[in-house]
């Protein structure tokens, strides 16, 4: 699907919960993003991937399933619609399927080989010669970018730290240049690996081009990844946030002609004056190195990206080696795919997840479950509101502002009724009216759908930030049940959802006040108070290590996963207190043959349980460098050493926590 967005924060203040779920969460700090955890679920297993396992086994269902022209188990259902909603219903069903089964056609696909990735690298090799006359690169980089390809650069809109109802457009270094990290350009053993299977996958697709230059994209992407800024840097808002107007930034990287870049992509009644710059010594570097780089490199790095970006969706032995290196690079087998279905179910949620929500929401969500879900939300900010009233390094005023963003969150729990209403079908249709889908183009499909989410993305310009949008679908790791003990929907979903309200005052949350401006609205005592105690996650942290792959401990960073740990910790102490809150005039029920444990102790249990799991090596490893999460192992135990109700439920002889914030 389209490269990701900037890292910026969402500064709309929301918390989202998908049907009976929550996994992101959007409170004024670094998102979450939401993920199966390694594209095909094998890099790491956890109890969240149970979770999504039965998820995705009922929207394989959905789609192998005709159209439920009769259900009526569901206040959702088809059957309740009126005569004219029914026929879009099925046409927004029909769709879905198509797009579905083409994707499941994998003969198809192979008879079919190279053509469809030939005829974007046809395209790429048409933009070529106004560039290699000039020297400005900016047709091939806006053709690459309309189909979510991040060529060079990134581009992407969204809310305006410093005025969270306008939207604004964010440049940024890409997220990735080919390799996971830019510190695994620096394994010479990888990095000629890498360089190998570049040049090969190259020579296949180009038999009579020079493959020397195909060696030199590998090094120019080396250079790229050197200049660009560390994962730390790229989440902090102190260093990425930095607004120019539009020809300051043009100014850095003339080659790219920014301005003429973005006036293609914005909507053509807009005008863009004012831009983002994530990285501006990023940008100023990339000229130098634009103006040293052949052109022939130039332009085998370009098809290199388009290639790299939709090999997934071609079978042809061209891109084979590829495929076998990204397997090999996070320790799978190097043959290894998931089940096509899983791949194909996947491929709906990512391009028209909204029509597979609406009939996901009706086998599986209830009311009953919106409730429980508000009720939990509810009475976590209500605990957070206690805590902020009882801490004493924070001054009245900024804990009156810090109250007034409790209270600000808007909780989002189930589904959207707006941006889109997924229960009005005609709405829905709408929605993806320029997607078109042919149950027999799998590959031109996935192309429809990123440029649909590439043009929806920049269509938000000239308008109000939408509040009402979610950044998730419905059927994103559920995470509790009306119907067990509420002691385990707490310390699981409640966790969850505290670790997300807490986003909005960790390390980087705290710099948004009640209104989602970035702002100074703490005062000087309180930062200086605040960063004391931050200092204490970072050095905790620290300290947790996981072994390199050259044998040497490879230790966690305390700064780059500082805003986590912090929500982590806090979190997890609200939802505690919420649950006892709620239970206080009645008792839960016991789970059979765990009497030997309290259900405060149960609490922390179905936490830990929660993040209980294993990763591959190779994929541990990468994530240390991109990953603002701790190792999930680390999570448990760096969490419960900061919990003081875990202490105390378990009769430590110490009830101090080792770091506390919240």
């Amino acid at each position: 699907m389209p490269a990701r967005r900037p890292a910026r924060p969402w500064t709309s203040l929301a918390l989202v919960a998908s049907a009976a779920t929550a996994y992101m969460v959007l409170t004024n700090g670094i998102p979450a993003m939401p993920s199966r955890d390694g594209d095909d679920g094998s890099n790491l297993a956890f109890t969240g991937t149970i979770m999504a396992e039965n998820s995705e086994l009922l929207l394989k269902n959905i789609l192998q399933d005709d159209y439920p022209e009769k259900s009526i188990h569901s206040y959702f259902s088809p059957a309740r619609l009126a005569s004219a909603s029914r026929n879009e219903d099925k046409e927004n069903f029909d769709k879905m399927k198509a797009a579905f089964d083409a994707c499941l056609d994998e003969g198809k696909a192979r008879d079919l080989g190279d053509e469809p990735l030939n005829r974007i690298l046809d395209e790429i090799k048409k933009s070529v010669p106004s560039w290699r006359r000039s020297g400005y690169v900016k047709d091939t980089v806006l053709l690459l970018a309309k189909q979510g390809i991040a060529a060079l650069i990134d581009s992407g809109t969204g809310a305006d730290d410093r005025d969270p109802d306008s939207v604004v457009v964010t440049v940024s270094p890409p997220w990735s240049f080919g390799l996971p990290s830019k510190e695994r350009y620096e394994d010479d053993t990888l990095l000629e690996k890498y360089r190998n299977m570049t040049v090969n996958v190259l020579g296949a697709f180009y038999p009579d081009a020079d493959k020397d230059v195909f060696s030199k994209v590998v090094d120019f992407e080396k250079k790229l990844a050197a200049v660009s800024p560390s994962t730390e840097d790229r989440l902090n808002v102190t260093k990425y946030y930095n607004p120019m107007v539009i020809d300051e930034a043009a100014a850095l990287v003339p080659e790219l002609e920014i301005q003429a870049l973005i006036s293609e992509l914005a909507p053509k009644d807009v005008v863009v004056e004012r831009v983002i710059v994530a990285s501006p010594e990023y940008l100023d570097a990339l000229s130098g190195i634009l103006k040293d780089t052949e052109k022939d490199v130039l332009e085998a790095y370009f098809s290199w990206k388009a290639i790299q970006s939709l090999s997934s969706y071609v079978e042809s032995d061209s891109v084979k080696p590829y495929k076998r290196f990204r397997n090999e690079l996070t320790g799978k087998e190097p043959d290894s795919a998931p089940d096509r279905w899983r791949t194909c179910v996947r491929h709906v949620d990512g391009g028209l997840g909204w029509i597979l929500s609406r009939f996901f929401i009706e086998r599986a969500f209830s009311a009953q479950a919106k409730e429980f879900g508000d009720t939990i939300i509810k009475d976590i900010k209500t605990e957070f509101v206690k805590k902020l009233n009882t801490i004493e390094w924070m001054d009245d005023e900024t804990t009156k502002k810090a109250i007034d963003k409790v209270h600000n969150i808007i909780q989002k729990i189930g589904y959207p009724t707006d941006s889109p209403d997924i229960l009005n079908p005609s709405k829905l249709r709408g929605y993806y009216k320029s997607v078109d889908v042919s149950s027999s183009a799998f590959f031109d499909n996935t192309i429809s759908m990123r440029k649909f989410e590439v043009g929806l993305s920049w269509s938000a310009l000239g308008k109000p930030v939408d509040r009402d949008e979610w950044g998730m679908t419905a059927s994103t790791f559920p995470v509790f049940n009306v119907d067990t003990p509420a002691y385990l929907s707490y310390g699981a979903f409640g966790a969850v959802a505290g670790h997300e309200l807490s986003h909005a005052f960790d390390s980087t949350g705290r710099h948004y006040d009640q209104n989602g401006n970035y702002s100074d609205w703490w005062s000087e005592g309180t930062v200086k108070a605040f960063n004391e105690r931050a200092q204490c996650f970072v050095d905790q942290y620290a300290d947790y290590t996981i072994p390199g792959l050259d044998g040497k401990p490879l230790h966690v960073n305390g700064w780059l996963t500082l805003g986590e740990n912090i929500a982590d910790a806090g979190g997890l102490s609200a939802a505690f207190q919420a649950w006892k809150s709620r239970t206080e005039d009645r008792e839960d029920q016991d789970l059979p043959g765990l009497s030997f444990f309290s259900h405060d102790q149960l609490f922390f249990v179905n936490y830990a349980n929660w993040w209980c799991g294993k990763t591959r090596k190779d994929s541990a490893v990468d994530s240390i460098y991109t990953d603002p999460h701790s190792p999930k192992w680390a999570r448990v135990l760096g969490t419960m050493a900061n919990s003081r109700e875990f202490r105390e439920s378990f009769q430590c002889k110490d009830k101090k926590p080792t770091c506390e914030l919240w």
